[in-house]
């Protein structure tokens, strides 16, 4: 079965459940604005840590937990990524998956359609999911399945993921040979069917001339600074430039990849927030953690599942530098139910204006999402 990395630690949070939880979660003090403002993870997920069944409903600590967290939207991965034996029936099955969950949480989830329905959540108090691929595997030459995503209400999609596809190269392929022809009739259509094109995972020369070929506002929704720690996963400032040209927004990771020979900080998370905001100006920099909403724990169960999923990973192939048996897809200290409340104390106190927290964490997504999809 093909899991995602928010799959497999939600899975791993499930063998924490009995841990109380002010042994994972510090709240900070709340801030008004947070509270009024639009939160949206560019590249995040939610799912429930305390069940461990294959149940689709959430529960009500869950619930409550990520209405704790302050996070309005978040945009969630349909799989599969890679080059499998069956993509488009992979997805179709997940797709199939995703739509059990939003019917099982009417009365919390909200499926994006457009942008007016992030707004309709934050009214309502729930929570909207958006959903988008991280790869085009699934696609191919068939370019009349990108309509059919978007009938699916999948609205943002990935052009590669790490490795080599038939639209172009991700970020370990060797040969780094940018975007196909296919690749470039792939995009137009991504763009006719105004859907919201992602870079994330492409190798350099396959963002660069991808953004190029852009006629619309597209994004990076994860990623980091490739000027502060050289790894195949950052981006150059040249192609996060070139996107914010474009109108589209960069977001910045929580992720191992931005520090290099140990662990990520929360300083070097905010060294990459602002490195972004200082490349590509402060309406076209967000926040895409490539984490759960939920914070992880990990004890010795739940660290077989991690490093078998790592083990999972390096033999097919899509492992980046970096990943590996042992190290864990989070910053150890930002892994509580108030870490985006955390990183915005922690910017405002480094002189971020409130107007320049709210673009950050939410609006400059929003704006993006509103020109691309409407509403």
């Amino acid at each position: 079965m093909l899991i995602d990395r928010r799959t497999v630690m939600t899975g791993a949070v499930a063998a924490m459940a009995a841990a109380p939880l002010a042994a994972r979660a510090r709240p900070a003090a709340s801030a008004s604005w947070f509270d009024r403002a639009i939160i949206i993870d560019g590249l995040g997920g939610i799912g429930d840590p305390y069940d461990g069944s294959d149940a689709t409903r959430l529960s009500d600590r869950s619930w409550q937990e990520t209405l704790q967290t302050g996070v309005t939207a978040a945009r969630d991965t349909v799989m599969p990524v890679g080059n499998v034996a069956d993509p488009w029936g992979d997805y179709q099955k997940d797709v199939e998956t995703k739509r059990g969950y939003f019917n099982a949480n009417p009365d919390r989830l909200i499926h994006v359609r457009s942008a007016a329905d992030i707004l309709k959540a934050k009214r309502e108090k729930k929570f909207a999911l958006i959903l988008g691929t991280q790869d085009t595997a699934m696609i191919g030459g068939e370019l009349d399945r990108l309509a059919q995503l978007k009938k699916d209400g999948v609205l943002t999609v990935q052009l590669t993921y790490n490795n080599g596809n038939l639209a172009g190269d991700g970020a370990l392929e060797p040969r780094d040979g940018g975007v196909t022809k296919l690749g470039k009739a792939t995009i137009e259509r991504i763009e006719a069917e105004k859907l919201l094109l992602d870079l994330s995972h492409g190798g350099a020369r396959t963002m660069a001339e991808a953004t190029a070929l852009a006629k619309r506002p597209l994004v990076i929704s994860h990623t980091g600074a490739r000027s502060l720690t050289e790894h195949p996963r950052n981006t150059a400032d040249a192609t996060m430039k070139a996107v914010a040209d474009k109108g589209g927004v960069v977001g910045v990771y929580w992720m191992p990849f931005l520090a290099a020979g140990r662990p990520a900080t929360e300083a070097d998370l905010i060294a990459h927030i602002e490195r972004v905001a200082n490349v590509v100006g402060e309406d076209h920099v967000g926040i895409g953690t490539d984490n759960g909403v939920l914070p992880l724990a990990l004890n010795a169960e739940a660290k077989k599942k991690m490093d078998d999923w790592s083990r999972e990973r390096a033999a097919r192939g899509i492992a980046s530098p970096g990943e590996g048996v042992g190290i864990y897809p989070f910053i150890e200290e930002l892994n509580r139910i108030d870490r985006y409340r955390s990183v915005a104390a922690t910017l405002h106190k480094r002189g971020w204006s409130v107007s320049r927290l709210e673009k950050l964490f939410g609006s400059n997504f929003l704006r993006v999402y509103r020109e691309v999809w409407g509403g």
